[in-house]
């Protein structure tokens, strides 16, 4: 029997889906994190349940081909790369049977994975850095969040993150030294700085410094600080957020300098983006994606599109250029008012309408009244991690559309909308089923990988359903 702090050897099986080996010892299923298949190692065991347990390497006896010297000074202690350590065709291969196994564990789906598309850089691709500020024993921390905790890891600088991320670090510590702030304290609710963001829109950077209070000592000299390590155009915000809770932005944002909003251009759409507006985090990736979904439809301008969870409104734009129409469904109000500024730059007039709202409150409505109208109706779908609300579910399964493209960030909750929708899974009395007998809805026609996050355990997903001939 395993006992905890005991130090153990083993052969790693698998990786599982938060890029963890896999073992057995004894019967009990092991995970030990940065471990690969077919490693030997030596391990610690963390702590020990029924039928599985947490290890810690301690050793790594015997090393698979495919393990590599992480770049990263920080590697295994920030919650980010979680694969640094592997070949990055094997991340991509990890990936791919990630998303498989979630569909068969989860939904009963056996599905056919397409090779994952990757990126144009394995590092320094991504476009958004979000930069927790805490105090921790006595001393203010700028970093990532360590795995499954609220400790900071200090860094200086961030290799899958632009360029510009050292300066921004640099320039954050000089001002908050100069005028004597302190960083968050989640214990008390005191401090000076809760974070920092920063969007890249081509090259113009949107900086945010989040605060519990508006009054920031010093902030008026912060973008002269700013210019002394960042070379690029930029617009500073500071939001309040007197919250202590998980949510970075409170209600309150304040323009200090610079433009309220940039504009940027994709597959021959202009649009703009503000301080609160969602984008993808890796431009290239997230330009073949949206091409792969208006490949998948095969729009002809007959056919009416529904994109829920529309953002600022790039993709709902691209569809209504090849669609007869397309409506956006977006709960953020800065959004919605950036995609009708997008719609009028655009010229698509009657070819383009945005919803404010929620998904799960404005969905069924529109889909009715659009299915009234006649002729094909095709969904998108881009929720956040935690998956569609179960009424859009309901909503999408009640309306027959001809055609669902979801597209997601996690695996797992990818797996479980789809085998909803599919029909394999249903809800009974609050518990997720899994039905051996059913008749599908939908057939599921494409499931194609798109490496958004590259050395993380993260997968951006397409996936294109079809409705059966019933």
């Amino acid at each position: 029997m395993l006992r905890k702090n005991e130090e153990r050897e083993g052969v790693v099986a698998s990786v599982g889906a938060e890029g963890e080996g896999i073992l057995k010892d004894e019967g009990i299923i092991v995970f030990v994190p940065f471990a690969l298949p077919g490693e030997k190692i030596r391990y610690k065991v963390l702590k020990v349940k029924d039928k599985f347990a947490f290890g810690k390497v301690l050793e790594i006896l015997t090393p698979a081909e495919e393990r590599v010297r992480p770049r990263c000074p920080a590697f295994g202690k920030c919650g980010g790369c979680r694969l640094q350590h592997v070949k990055y065709s094997n991340q991509l291969k990890i990936k791919e049977k990630n998303i498989e196994t979630c569909f068969a564990k989860i939904a009963g789906l056996r599905v056919s994975v397409s090779s994952c598309a990757k990126g144009d850089n394995e590092y320094r691709y991504r476009n958004n850095l979000q930069l927790p500020v805490r105090k921790q024993n006595g001393q203010t921390v700028l970093g990532f969040y360590a795995e499954n905790s609220h400790r900071v890891v200090p860094i200086e600088d961030c290799l899958i993150n632009a360029p510009w991320t050292s300066g921004i670090i640099n320039a954050a510590k000089a001002f908050m030294e100069e005028f004597g702030l302190e960083g968050y304290c989640e214990e008390t609710g005191e401090g000076d700085v809760k974070e920092i963001t920063v969007k890249d829109i081509k090259g113009n950077l949107i900086i945010t410094l989040v605060s519990p209070r508006s009054n920031v000592k010093g902030l008026s000299r912060f973008p002269e600080i700013i210019k002394k390590f960042v070379k690029y155009t930029f617009s500073l915000y500071l939001n309040v957020n007197p919250h202590n809770n998980n949510v970075i932005y409170g209600e309150e944002f304040r323009l200090i300098c610079g433009a309220p909003e940039y504009s940027a251009e994709m597959l021959g759409i202009k649009f703009k983006i503000g301080v609160t507006s969602f984008m993808q985090v890796n431009n290239s990736v997230c330009s073949k994606l949206y091409s792969a979904v208006i490949s998948l439809l095969k729009l002809d301008g007959s056919q009416t599109v529904i994109d829920a969870y529309s953002g600022a409104g790039a993709m709902t734009a691209l569809l209504a250029l090849r669609a007869k129409k397309a409506i956006g469904i977006e709960v953020v109000p800065e959004a919605v008012h950036l995609a009708d500024i997008l719609k009028e730059q655009n010229g698509l007039g009657d070819k383009m309408a945005n919803i404010p709202g929620r998904c799960e409150d404005e969905l069924p409505g529109i889909i009715t009244r659009e299915r009234a109208k006649g002729g094909e109706v095709n969904i998108v779908l881009d929720p956040p991690r935690k998956g569609c609300d179960i009424k859009v579910i309901e909503a999408l399964i009640e309306s027959g559309a001809d055609k669902i493209v979801y597209i997601s960030c996690k695996p797992s909750t990818l797996a479980r909308d789809v085998g909803l929708l599919v029909g394999s899974l249903i809800y009974s009395d609050g518990q997720l089923v899994k039905l051996k007998e059913y008749t599908p809805r939908y057939t599921v026609k494409t499931v194609k990988p798109f490496d958004m996050f590259a050395q993380t355990k993260h997968i951006e997903t397409l996936v294109l359903l079809e409705r059966t001939q019933q």
